[in-house]
C-alpha cells in the first residue's frame, strides 16, 4: 500500500484504542463545570401525532424462547417476507432496543448499557409494513415507550435503499430501524473521550436487535455503509449535532 493509504489505516486504528483518555482534563468536562446536562430524549410538540406502543411487564413469558437457541441461530437476513410485524412486535422490538427500565434524576437505565448511561442514539423507523401503522418516519419515545410521526416522506422505500447505498433489502423490509446519534448527549460526561463509545454503544443496540428479532420469527441485517449526507437529509437531521449512525431493517423471515 502507499504512504498515504497507510498512515489513513493507521490513524483510523487509533479510533479503536483509549489512549485519549489518559490526556483528556475531565475537570472540562459540562458535567464537571456543573452544566445542565442534555436531554434524554429529542422533545416532541403537543400537536404532533402519538402512537401508543404495547405495554408488557411481562415480555418474558410473551416470548418465551430459549435464549441459547436463540443466539445458536442468529445471523444476518437480508430476505424478508411480505408479511407484516404486528404492532405488539414492534412494542416488544423497540423496549428490547432502547426500553427504560427505571429512571433515577437524569438517568434512564435502559435495556441496553451505554457508557455512563448517557444513551446518545435515538431510534427512527422507517415504516412499511407494520399492521397499525401508515407507513413514515416515526421515532420511539423510550421515556413514554411511544412513537411520534416526525413525517411521511414519498417513495419512502426507495429513499431508505439509496441511502443503504442501494442495498435493496433496506426497503423490502417491515420496517429499517435507523440510528442517529447525538454527541452532545456523551461529550457532556466525557468531552473528546465520547466519540468511541457512542459507536460500541450502538453495537449493544445492534446485537438486542438480533436476538430480540430471533424471538420474534424475524431477522434483520445491521448495515453500517450508508450515505452520510443522503441518509441525513432523508431523517431530516442536521450532520453535526445529529446525524445517522446505523440501521438495521427488520422483517419475517
Amino acid at each position: 500500500m502507499d504512504d498515504e493509504y497507510k498512515d489513513l489505516v493507521m490513524k483510523n486504528r487509533e479510533f479503536l484504542k483509549d489512549r485519549i483518555r489518559k490526556s483528556v482534563d475531565f475537570s472540562k468536562t459540562e458535567q464537571n463545570m456543573g452544566l445542565k446536562a442534555p436531554p434524554t430524549e429529542k422533545p416532541y410538540t403537543s400537536d404532533e401525532e402519538i402512537i401508543n406502543l404495547e405495554v408488557n411487564d411481562d415480555w418474558e413469558s410473551r416470548y418465551n424462547v430459549p435464549l441459547a437457541r436463540v443466539i445458536k441461530d442468529r445471523k444476518s437476513h437480508r430476505k424478508f417476507r411480505d408479511e407484516p410485524l404486528s404492532l405488539e412486535e414492534l412494542s416488544f422490538l423497540l423496549w428490547a432496543v432502547q426500553g427504560v427500565r427505571k429512571v433515577i434524576g437524569i438517568n434512564a437505565f435502559r435495556t441496553v448499557p451505554s457508557a455512563g448511561c448517557r444513551h446518545a442514539m435515538e431510534t427512527y423507523l422507517a415504516v412499511f409494513n407494520i399492521t397499525g401503522l401508515k407507513e413514515g418516519i416515526y421515532r420511539y419515545l423510550p421515556l413514554s415507550h411511544q412513537l411520534v410521526l416526525e413525517f411521511r416522506p414519498e417513495n419512502i422505500r426507495d429513499n431508505v435503499i439509496k441511502a443503504s447505498f442501494n442495498q435493496s433489502f433496506a426497503g423490502k423490509s417491515s420496517l429499517t430501524f435507523i440510528w442517529t446519534a447525538i454527541p452532545h448527549r456523551m461529550e457532556w460526561k466525557y468531552g473528546p473521550v465520547s466519540h468511541k463509545v457512542i459507536a460500541l454503544d450502538a453495537g449493544h443496540m445492534g446485537e438486542n436487535l438480533y436476538l430480540a428479532c430471533g424471538a420474534i420469527s424475524a431477522g434483520t441485517c445491521a448495515i453500517g455503509a450508508y450515505d452520510q449526507d443522503y441518509a441525513d437529509k432523508l431523517m431530516k437531521v442536521d450532520g453535526v449535532d445529529e446525524f445517522v449512525i446505523y440501521m438495521a431493517p427488520v422483517g419475517k423471515i
